[in-house]
């Protein structure tokens, strides 16, 4: 008799469980580079779960489908300058090619030219993040928003700072004329 239980034990084991990667382990990689935000290849190598190796000669193979817009070869200036501000390598460990920045589009291109389960549902994660981003940054409402609290703040401030320069005028300022000591003094008789 077949059961469900058999059934289920018949089917092959998935090859890839998806785990979405929480935003802020895909905001925390994207950079602005060049005016644009980018991920860099050995950020998505290690969410795609690929050696870096293996990405960078899947793009190079497919360089057609990877125009200016969609990725580019940092300098080494920008390279230099983007290890500065995180600690990527192992000591010791020196990078022996310069890496590929890739757009919002060019990462969903790589998710094409990689064809795995792990690649392209890590890059409609890693595009959500981007549109969420976008929505934030570009909602009139959040700018409004923003602009109201600040304004209630720096009222406020006006206000503690007006109080603070009262208090310090009022303590600096005489408030009456020097008065002559009372008492008697032998040589004024």
């Amino acid at each position: 008799m077949n059961t469900a239980m058999d059934t289920l034990l018949m089917e092959p084991p998935a090859t890839y469980t998806a785990v979405a990667q929480p935003d802020a382990a895909i905001t925390g990689r994207i950079h602005i580079i060049r005016e644009q935000k980018v991920m860099l290849d050995r950020d998505l190598a290690e969410l795609y779960g690929v050696q870096v190796k293996a990405l960078k000669q899947a793009v190079r193979r497919n360089m057609e489908r990877f125009p200016e817009d969609f990725m580019f070869e940092l300098t080494l200036e920008e390279d230099r300058a983007l290890r500065s501000q995180t600690v990527t390598l192992k000591q010791g460990e020196h990078a022996k090619y310069r890496p590929f920045a890739f757009t919002e589009h060019g990462i969903l291109m790589l998710a094409n030219v990689l064809r795995s389960e792990q690649a392209i549902a890590v890059s409609i994660h890693i595009i959500r993040v981007f549109n969420r981003m976008r929505e934030v940054f570009h909602s009139p409402q959040h700018v409004l928003g923003e602009l109201k609290e600040l304004e209630g703040r720096i009222s406020v401030h006006d206000n503690e700072i007006q109080a603070i320069f009262d208090h310090l005028t009022e303590l600096v300022s005489p408030t009456e004329q020097a008065r002559k000591p009372i008492g008697f003094k032998p040589h004024e008789a």
